[in-house]
């Protein structure tokens, strides 16, 4: 009697260990499943390409050509390009005027944009988001891109003064 009782006793722990521990399986998978659908999220990131270039703080001479190598597009798309600037307290203007060049290749087909980025307020105060250096977002253009095709991307300024101080850099994003 005492073994078939204790028989039973340990039969029905395991039935509620089981049960339990299944449920507790099933939140496990859950979570397990929301976290590798996040991490993949996370993954399927939309910039194809995003690079900053230094320049002298000190001074951006104008012929001091920023040069920008993009890799072959993994896929075929419409791409949005944008110019960031990161600028020190020390940028004398209310403005920056860039020239981009670009070529795509293979085909070779050649861009030139003239691009205004406004730094300052009315009052001289700088909009862009930082405390020592300022960085803002200047939308450039959309554009069709296939797969394979690479950029060559060319930023001079081209504002009166030769010498532009407080420039720290640029950088080219390239979002599909």
């Amino acid at each position: 009697d005492k073994a078939d009782a204790r028989q039973r006793r340990t039969a029905v722990r395991r039935r509620v260990l089981t049960a339990s521990g299944t449920k507790d399986m099933r939140k496990i998978c859950k979570a397990l499943a929301l976290l590798m659908a996040t991490l993949l999220a996370a993954c399927g990131t939309r910039t194809a390409y995003h690079h900053f270039e230094q320049t002298q703080l000190s001074g951006w001479e104008r012929n001091d050509t920023l040069k920008y190598s993009v890799p072959a597009m993994a896929r075929d798309g419409n791409y949005r390009e944008k110019i960031t600037l990161r600028i020190s307290n020390d940028y004398p203007f209310m403005g920056l005027t860039i020239i981009i060049d670009q070529t795509v290749f293979p085909g070779k087909t050649r861009m030139t944009d003239t691009l205004n980025c406004n730094v300052t307020d009315r009052n001289g105060n700088m909009r862009g988001r930082g405390m020592a250096i300022y960085e803002y977002d200047c939308p450039l253009r959309r554009m069709k891109l296939s797969t394979g095709d690479s950029l060559q991307i060319r930023i001079r300024h081209n504002m009166k003064r030769e010498i532009l101080p407080g420039i720290a850099s640029i950088g080219v994003r390239i979002d599909r």
